[in-house]
């Protein structure tokens, strides 16, 4: 199977916390958390279309004016995701700068904020054609912790306590695969092409079975065209295969409470990016940071299956000697407390 993304951390393990996932059938990106992002490329700024802020202490959010500078004359948008609060302060970040010119260009950029509240999600727009002044939107509401759904994959938040702090940890889950079988198609004497980006769409829709698709191609001898009964399609070249959970957990605090959920929240997940601040050693420490210990994010992976653990936002005070919290993580992971 192959997956729809690639996941990588922004800055490595010692650097602002940021996790971004290249959705690599689709001209597009998602990004958790967006501190420091100068190391990304142009290229793959300009893919983002959606960011997801766990909390906006500055290392994760201060980056939003660096993709603002490089995004602002496409026509695209885009959306973003933060806690309690986060409208206002999207709006003060625009409202810092003076856009006497920008109503003129040919784009409208526009960036669509999204305020997390318990079950409840505001939204405001904010156009450059307007200036980015605030347009309220309608509420939307938030089930089963889910924030965005989309065709392909959906991405869930749920808040964890940071020193009295609400910090959201995420989860990109994809939809179940739909993976074309080669040799049947061959069978079939049928190519590939586009027409299978149809039949997987149609068929994640529950189209039914007597519904009909056409499916167009080139030969030596000029184009050929036959219509085939969707469910035939469906069950003689697709195959159905549970899609993956990629997890993103940092600034949250090592206490029961949070412990306990994150195990819950984690459960089972393909992979999860886990913040591994720092030693046990220095547990005290971390108790007044309101972070988890490498030891601690080791445990909680271990105890929620989850399948392949990346620790990351070790703390600069152990810089450059990533290998003991590396270590530390990896017997808890092993091992559990």
């Amino acid at each position: 199977m192959r997956p729809i993304y690639q996941a990588e951390l922004v800055n490595g393990v010692f650097g602002d916390p940021g996790v971004y996932i290249d959705l690599k059938f689709a001209s597009r990106a998602l990004l958790f958390d967006i501190g420091d992002i100068s190391r990304l490329p142009t290229r793959k700024l300009l893919r983002i279309s959606d960011v997801f802020v766990s909390h906006t202490h500055m290392d994760h959010f201060a980056g939003f004016d660096h993709l603002l500078r490089v995004c602002l004359g496409r026509d695209a948008g885009v959306r973003i995701y933060g806690p309690r609060g986060f409208i206002d302060q999207v709006e003060h970040k625009l409202h810092a700068y003076t856009w006497n010119l920008v109503e003129n260009y040919v784009s409208d950029f526009a960036v669509t904020a999204h305020e997390l509240d318990g079950a409840n999600m505001r939204r405001a727009l904010f156009r450059s054609r307007n200036r980015f002044e605030r347009e309220p939107l309608q509420d939307c509401p938030i089930v089963d912790d889910v924030v965005l759904s989309d065709e392909q994959f959906q991405i869930r938040a749920r808040a964890f306590d940071h020193h009295g702090l609400p910090s959201y940890a995420f989860a990109f889950e994809e939809h179940t695969h739909l993976n074309v079988w080669k040799n049947r198609l061959d069978e079939l004497g049928l190519p590939t092409g586009p027409w299978l980006t149809d039949l997987k769409r149609r068929a994640r829709a529950g189209e039914p079975d007597e519904a009909t698709i056409e499916v167009r191609w080139r030969t030596r001898e000029g184009s050929r065209s036959e219509h085939f009964a969707l469910g035939e399609l469906r069950h003689r070249v697709l195959e159905s295969v549970a899609g993956q959970r990629v997890c993103y957990v940092t600034d949250v605090a090592g206490h029961a409470d949070n412990r306990r959920e994150l195990i819950s929240f984690l459960h089972d997940a393909d992979a999860a990016f886990i913040e591994a601040v720092f030693l046990d050693a220095d547990r005290e420490h971390a108790e007044r940071k309101a972070h988890l210990t490498a030891a601690q994010a080791g445990a909680i992976a271990k105890a929620a299956g989850v399948k392949a653990a990346m620790p990351f936002h070790f703390s600069t005070r152990y810089f450059p000697e990533e290998q003991p919290l590396r270590d530390e993580f990896e017997r808890s992971y092993q091992k559990g407390l």
